[in-house]
């Protein structure tokens, strides 16, 4: 399934795995690339010498091209911006701020660059500094979010922008992929659906709060400080959207969630701790390997596009 986004990353189809904190790490990224797609390695907060790490032991996994996202907020920014380039890696993305200082670094050691967008207004400056694609992703997605749908991000982005859009938030299924096409993206970013397959190292908890979850099962934490994320709703995310109903602080919220997405992902803690997930984990309803879940992501986008055609 060849789109400007396969033949820019090499990859065989245009589906490329969200950078999830404590999720996406080595094991995940090199089955998602084996399986033809664009793995991603999450690095989050972590130092630079733990993403040389992981770099390195995808490589051993994998000689497909796979990636690294970078939060650019992170105090080990920096650090990683040069260990991707040192390491090799083929692709980029990035959020939680501007990679226009490390696109030099990075285009001469051959990187392709896509940082996440939730506007226009940033995708637009996203072009202007020399990314080569760009990741418009929706509020349904997990985790930290913006406001706009991918319904109308994506088409208002891929209308506004000469390089090529994924399409992320809310997709977990073939019918997903084509619509994203319809709206004017060349690949898709799927992070929900990729937690529940066996290569993922997440506790078994998290993945089965994944597939039981239903379509109502997401809450929006933090609003009113600015800083939305979505989660599954448990324990935690009832005391949270109290005490935020009740006018908490912004400190007295951020202790009750400090360290919950690690609880939820390593130590299977699905009551108090931070079960992020997109909507879409009501599409999701078993484990499977990575390479079967691309194959059923492909058969089901090519029956969907031929049925429309006819």
């Amino acid at each position: 399934m060849e789109t400007k986004i396969t033949k820019l990353l090499g990859i065989q189809y245009p589906v490329i795995q969200g950078g999830m904190a404590w999720v996406a790490e080595y094991h995940l990224a090199a089955a998602v690339s084996e399986a033809g797609g664009l793995g991603i390695i999450g690095a989050s907060n972590a130092p630079g010498e733990w993403v040389r790490e992981q770099v390195r032991e995808a490589k051993r996994l994998t000689d497909k091209p796979f990636g690294v996202n970078i939060m650019l907020m992170s105090p080990y920014a920096d650090d990683v911006a040069k260990v991707v380039a040192e390491e090799g890696v083929k692709v980029v993305t990035t959020g939680a701020g501007n990679p226009e200082k490390y696109m030099a670094m990075w285009k001469e050691a051959g990187i392709r660059v896509m940082p996440v967008v939730a506007s226009v207004a940033l995708a637009r400056r996203m072009e202007r500094c020399g990314a080569d694609a760009v990741i418009a992703e929706g509020t349904e997605s997990g985790g930290h979010i913006g406001e706009l749908t991918t319904m109308v991000l994506v088409p208002q982005v891929a209308d506004a922008v000469n390089i090529p859009v994924v399409a992320a938030g809310g997709i977990a299924d073939g019918r997903g992929i084509a619509a994203a096409f319809m709206l004017g993206a060349e690949a898709v970013q799927m992070g929900t659906r990729f937690i529940a397959t066996d290569e993922c190292t997440a506790h078994e908890n998290y993945k089965n709060s994944v597939i039981k979850a239903k379509d109502i099962d997401t809450r929006v934490t933090g609003r009113s400080t600015g800083h939305p994320v979505r989660v599954l709703r448990n324990q935690m995310t009832a005391e949270y959207l109290k005490m935020e109903a009740e006018g908490a602080t912004f400190e007295e919220l951020e202790k009750m969630t400090l360290g919950g997405l690690r609880r939820a992902v390593v130590d299977g803690d699905v009551k108090t701790g931070s079960l992020m997930s997109g909507q879409s984990a009501g599409l999701v309803k078993e484990k499977k390997s990575c390479a079967e879940v691309m194959q059923e992501l492909m058969s089901q986008t090519e029956e969907v596009l031929a049925a429309k055609a006819r």
